[in-house]
């Protein structure tokens, strides 16, 4: 799932089906980590003080507190402050949830169907109880009228019937789609009593009703958000909750400038910033507050994929149809000087498109179930990309590296170029070796131009457009450049959006992620695969498989990312020890008493 990630209920194998039965947990594949009498998360602070208040900054604006529907602009955190939905993520696991408002849920082998039963607790912040008629209320009403993933999604489902006082019946047959339980799961339950239908598609800035640990207090359209912590929350002592939402209120401050948000920042006005700029991590934060210790920058690990981020081959288009011409492209880029020269040294060079974690193949030698899968296409997968050996093409830094120009020089005379006073040169056509590259963005200007002079000492010549994002964005929908820029994020959990991202099929429609074009019917059954695994372990080697199919079709010259989540904090404010898989989570944080 892509900006969100079963084989069985915890007592399942893959092997053959048993009797549905209610369960604490449900995950995408294999058995939940965690058993029905957990007590607490690893990464949580059972602990942990609570009181005081955590002021977050915000890059942008708002003009609505309703985040399910396409109008307006929403204000950020509704879903999870607000907002409940019927499970909740174990942020330690690639895709589980544990119950929430939900005590229990059931499935079959097939997904066929899905239940869930309702905590006798579960109340809104009005003290009204958490019903099944909200429950189908709420899924009738995002199938109708919510965003497009809702309609999409909760458009899968055949049927959903009350079947008891508190259960709720969803039958899934003819969804295909092992995932739906868990999306079923995380849809946000919205209280029939306080929603009007009618205007439930129009922007709103009226305070929305939840079940959550927090209800909005005060709203300045644009510029500001305060939850305050509702004292009769129901759910404050749920495993799944302790240690978390420790301030007696949050508060979101707007900033409709990004250098005005960083030093709203070092002058204290808001105690949290993630921070995503080498440069500004590098040399920005040195200022009296952090020189003193009140500001502490630190960085945090997490298991998920980086994302990749390329410059990416079109290869709709003839100049890059030979696989030997975009090898040699990819060879010339010299990572090792943009690094040093650009950002302080301090990103790390991408190979994968599931880039540190489990789910790369990178360094890995393919295992026996990955082979199995591949055999049928035993061209798809180079030998040192499926040994694990392969990495992209490394310089020595100087900016002018001789020898990775040689290996260029040599996969574009392979496909028939040649060099020829200085300009690259098809050998039988004399055409030139030039596209154009299309940008949007200062960085991305600044980056393809590095590139180009790469190129150029090839003879490739690289042209540089800058269009606004409107232009752009038409432009990427049709396909209609020869390389842009592009980056695809990755959950450890991913499913159908893989068919979107990278299929045969999504090839040739407008709109979809499949921005270079890529065709291989290995891919396509790559993703296959990966969609009907039921246990880890054959998920993994599956998803494995399709990204050596990826990296095989040299259909990007891979950038970089961060090694890590950076973060600046004012001492006052507080975390675990402990760090989960996911990264960190300012939920679990807290205000240190001591500081006024």
């Amino acid at each position: 799932m892509a900006v969100g990630c079963l084989a069985a209920l915890g007592m399942w194998s893959g092997a053959g089906a048993a009797a549905a039965t209610p369960r604490h947990a449900i995950a995408m594949h294999g058995e939940p980590a965690l058993p029905p009498d957990f007590t607490v998360l690893r990464y949580a602070d059972p602990q942990a003080p609570k009181g005081g208040r955590l002021v977050q900054g915000v890059l942008g604006t708002f003009d609505t507190l309703n985040p399910f529907v396409v109008r307006g602009l929403a204000a950020q955190s509704i879903r999870g402050y607000v907002i409940e939905s019927l499970m909740a993520r174990g942020y330690d696991e690639p895709f589980t949830l544990y119950g929430l408002l939900a005590q229990s849920v059931e499935t079959d082998d097939a997904r066929s169907f899905v239940t869930f039963t309702l905590n006798p607790s579960a109340r809104f912040s009005d003290g009204k109880p958490v019903t099944a008629d909200d429950v189908v209320f709420s899924w009738q009403l995002l199938r109708d009228k919510g965003r497009p993933n809702h309609r999409t999604y909760y458009g899968k489902v055949a049927k959903a019937e009350i079947t008891g006082e508190r259960s709720i019946r969803f039958d899934l047959a003819g969804s295909d789609d092992r995932e739906l339980p868990l999306i079923l799961g995380l849809m946000p339950v919205l209280a029939k009593h306080a929603v009007n239908p009618d205007t439930f598609e129009e922007t709103t800035f009226e305070p929305p009703l939840g079940s959550g640990p927090y209800i909005v207090k005060d709203v300045q359209p644009g510029r500001s958000l305060v939850f305050v912590r509702n004292p009769s929350y129901w759910g404050m002592n749920l495993p799944i909750n302790r240690g978390f939402w420790n301030f007696e209120d949050v508060r979101f401050d707007y900033y409709r400038d990004d250098n005005a948000y960083f030093e709203a920042f070092k002058k204290g006005l808001y105690d949290v910033r993630a921070e995503l700029d080498p440069s500004r991590w590098q040399t920005g934060y040195d200022f009296p507050a952090l020189r003193a210790g009140r500001v502490i920058k630190e960085g945090f690990p997490n298991g998920l994929p980086k994302g990749l981020s390329g410059f990416v081959f079109n290869t709709r288009r003839p100049v890059f149809a030979d696989i030997r011409v975009r090898e040699a492209i990819a060879t010339l880029f010299d990572f090792e000087w943009v690094n040093q020269n650009f950002f302080f040294g301090l990103y790390e060079r991408s190979a994968s498109y599931f880039e540190g974690s489990e789910l790369s193949s990178v360094g890995r030698p393919a295992d026996a179930r990955e082979r199995a899968l591949l055999a049928p296409f035993p061209q798809a997968v180079r030998d040192d990309i499926m040994n694990g050996s392969w990495r992209p093409e490394a310089s020595d830094g100087s900016g002018r590296d001789r020898d990775n120009l040689k290996k260029a020089l040599a996969l574009f005379s392979a496909a028939g170029f040649d060099l020829q006073r200085s300009v690259l040169r098809h050998r039988a056509t004399g055409q030139p070796l030039s596209f154009e590259f299309l940008a949007t963005s200062k960085d991305q200007e600044r980056l393809a131009l590095s590139f180009a002079r790469d190129l150029k000492r090839a003879g490739v010549q690289m042209r540089v457009r800058v269009v606004d994002a409107v232009q752009f964005d038409r432009r990427r929908l049709t396909y209609d450049y020869d390389m842009i820029q592009n980056r695809w994020d990755e959950s450890l959990s991913p499913g159908n959006e893989q068919h979107f991202y990278w299929s045969s099929e999504s090839a040739g429609i407008d709109g979809t992620r499949n921005y270079m074009g890529a065709r291989s019917p290995a891919t396509d059954a790559m993703i296959a695969a990966l969609l009907r695994a039921r246990e880890r372990e054959e998920f993994v080697s599956a998803v494995r498989a399709l990204d050596r199919t990826l990296i095989s079709g040299f259909y990007v010259v891979p950038l970089f990312h961060l090694p890590e989540q950076w973060v600046a904090r004012w001492a006052r404010i507080e975390h675990p020890a402990a760090t989960s898989l996911f990264g960190y989570l300012p939920e679990t944080w807290w205000h240190r008493p001591s500081t006024p």
